[in-house]
This record gives structure tokens, C-alpha cells and sequence, in this order.
């Protein structure tokens, strides 16, 4: 199930700086979730984006509103 896999994710970030970090810089939701199927985690941009506002550990999955993000 694609909720376990991203709870999954989220839990790995919290142990490894240098996947927090990459996540961090990623541009989209779909970005981080192709960074997390490199890893065997699979889930979609969208299944991210419906998870925001919630925690899982010490991660927190806020959705970014930057405009112009398009350009």
C-alpha cells in the first residue's frame, strides 16, 4: 500500500541527513517520490501532496505554494 511505503519514507528520512537533505532541495512532490522509488519506495507526487499537514516521527510533510513555480 502506497500510504505504508510513504510512512515508510518519511520514517527513513529521520536517520538519514543526507536523504533529508535531497528531499529538501527537490523541486515537486513528484521529485521526492521519484528520489524515494530510487530507493524501493513507491508512491506518487499526489499521494505526498494528501499527506500534508500530517507527521510521521519527527517529519512533517507541508505542501509548498511557491508561485510561479512553472516558469
Amino acid at each position: 500500500m502506497a500510504l505504508d511505503q510513504l510512512k515508510s519514507f518519511l520514517q527513513k528520512m529521520q536517520s538519514d541527513q543526507l536523504l533529508k537533505e535531497k528531499v529538501l532541495r527537490a523541486s515537486t512532490a513528484d521529485d521526492v517520490a521519484l528520489i524515494a522509488l530510487e530507493l524501493g519506495f513507491e508512491f506518487s507526487g499526489d499521494e505526498l501532496l494528501r499527506f500534508s499537514g500530517k507527521k510521521v516521527g519527527q517529519v512533517t510533510v507541508h505542501k509548498n505554494d511557491v508561485p510561479g513555480e512553472y516558469n
